[in-house]
Order: C-alpha cells, then sequence, then structure tokens
C-alpha cells in the first residue's frame, strides 16, 4: 500500500519495506525498534505505519544494496536524547530547514551528516 501525500512525499507500508529491501517483516520491524529506520501513523492512530521512501536508499539511488539512509541512525537517536519524540523526529527530517536550504533527510542522503546533527542539536526540545 505506498501511499503518496500532499506534498508528493512517498510512504510504504511495512510490508512493502520488507519486500523492497528483500529482508522479512519482522527484520523491518527490528530495524524501527533499533532506530535503524522510522515511521509514522501520519497523525492517524489507526492508520497504518508507514516509512517515508526518502529513508531508504535503493539502487537509483546508487546503493549497491537497498537499504535505510546510513546517518539515519545517529541523527535519530540524537533527535530522541535531545527530547523529540518519534512521530516529532520523522516529521523534522522531512520538514525544510533554512539553515540547511532542503530537509534534514535530503541533506543525510547528500552526505551532509555534521551539518544536520549542528542543526538538530540546537533544535533541542
Amino acid at each position: 500500500m505506498t501511499i503518496d501525500d500532499s506534498t508528493g512525499m512517498r510512504w510504504y507500508s511495512l510490508p512493502e519495506v520488507a519486500e523492497l529491501l528483500d529482508v522479512r517483516l519482522r527484520d523491518v520491524r527490528s530495524l524501527l525498534r533499533d532506530h535503524t529506520l522510522a515511521g509514522s501513523r501520519r497523525g492517524r492512530e489507526d492508520g497504518p505505519f508507514l516509512v517515508p521512501a526518502a529513508f531508504i536508499l535503493t539502487a537509483d539511488d546508487g546503493a549497491a544494496q537497498p537499504g535505510p539512509v546510513p546517518s539515519l541512525r545517529g541523527t535519530l537517536m540524537q533527535l530522541l536524547d535531545t527530547g523529540f519524540g518519534p512521530e516529532e523526529a520523522v516529521d523534522w527530517l522531512l520538514t525544510e530547514q533554512p539553515e540547511l536550504g532542503t530537509t534534514p533527510i535530503e541533506a543525510l542522503r547528500s552526505k551532509r551528516i555534521h551539518e544536520v546533527r549542528r542543526v538538530a542539536q540546537t533544535r533541542a526540545v
């Protein structure tokens, strides 16, 4: 059940993530539990849990093997440690930040890790 939201962002269901990464569904749940990957119910408590496509690198992105953006885990851990909730962290990663000139996840995908984490540190809740 791939969903494109009003901003044009693509979201994948957990079974789709498992298929995309060629792993079992329980492995996807482990990635989520370990904060290697993140997702959201998009503000609906009863809605499906979805993972933003931007959080996953594929062959189309030049990745040798599909997987989560490598720097995502450390950034998520920093956000959670500084007071963000899981949903807030996902929202922050997907929202354009003036200091970066783009969204934090796009900056992470461009290997601007230290810059993203510096901006995240200034956003401590």
